[in-house]
């Protein structure tokens, strides 16, 4: 005899979710991204293929020297009418002469140029952005069109240079990323020693000025954060109401009372 089987409401919710608890979780399954399709989820091999094409191996063959980078630079330099202090100061600050530098994010060589950047100067090819000669020819360009277009004034061309156009133009040259503000007082201060010609004390200033601006925002937002106006506040309260001030009341004696006495925040 087959006996009936009751559920209050309750079991009957409980059975529902785990029918369904397997299909909720469909899309969070090792190896699948929440909410999405496995079958449009890319595979192990194409993960690896996309980590390697953002942060590329350097070649086997041993970099140049120190030595040999600096002989390289005068000629590059002249080609494009860049100041060789400019550019020992953007090598140095990118890579500090390492031909086989990569970072994190993908930026490849003694100029740290990304892929795309690169394109623009025909190097196509990720391994000739290893090739010292070649990264020095295309970050030469680089700095010789972003010169051209803040009108030789090294401050933005710097700033550019390490945080895109875009973001200089979009803040009118009022970065404040603290990484691009180090950078580019870095730049200056090698430039600076290594022999530069152009004025730089306005582009230094205005650095140290942002990064001031910076350090006093983030002091606001942390006391805004974390300090409790509440703990500032204090309440005063009269001692005696309006109709039945007496001045005799506060005259000095034993009995004598304060007009006005604080009180806790959290009392009327």
């Amino acid at each position: 005899m087959i006996t009936a089987l009751r559920l209050r409401p309750s079991g009957a919710l409980l059975l529902m979710v785990l029918a369904w608890w397997p299909l909720m979780c469909w899309g969070t399954l090792p190896g699948a991204a929440p909410h999405a399709d496995p079958a449009a989820a890319p595979s192990a091999a194409s993960r690896a293929d996309e980590n390697q094409a953002v942060k590329p191996a350097p070649p086997k063959r041993p970099p140049p020297s120190r030595t040999e980078v600096e002989g390289m630079i005068p000629p590059v330099a002249s080609r494009y009418g860049v100041e060789e202090a400019l550019v020992r100061a953007v090598v140095a600050a990118e890579s500090n002469y390492n031909a086989h530098a990569v970072s994190h994010a993908g930026a490849i060589g003694l100029m740290q140029l990304m892929p795309p950047t690169a394109a623009d100067y025909g190097v196509g090819s990720v391994d000739d952005l290893f090739d010292a000669r070649t990264n020095l020819n295309a970050g030469t360009r680089h700095l010789k069109r972003l010169l051209r277009k803040y009108d030789n004034d090294y401050g933005r061309v710097i700033m550019a240079y390490n945080a895109g156009e875009g973001v200089v133009d979009r803040t009118d040259s009022q970065v404040t990323y603290l990484e691009t503000l180090n950078y580019t007082e870095a730049v200056i201060n090698h430039y600076r020693r290594n022999g530069g010609t152009q004025p730089t004390q306005a582009a230094l200033s205005q650095v140290r000025a942002l990064r001031g601006t910076r350090n006093l925002g983030n002091a606001r937002r942390l006391m805004k954060k974390y300090l409790d106006p509440s703990l500032l506040s204090l309440k005063v309260k009269p001692t005696l109401d309006l109709r039945r001030l007496n001045p005799r009341l506060h005259e000095a004696g034993p009995e004598s009372k304060p007009m006005f006495e604080l009180g806790s925040s959290g009392r009327p």
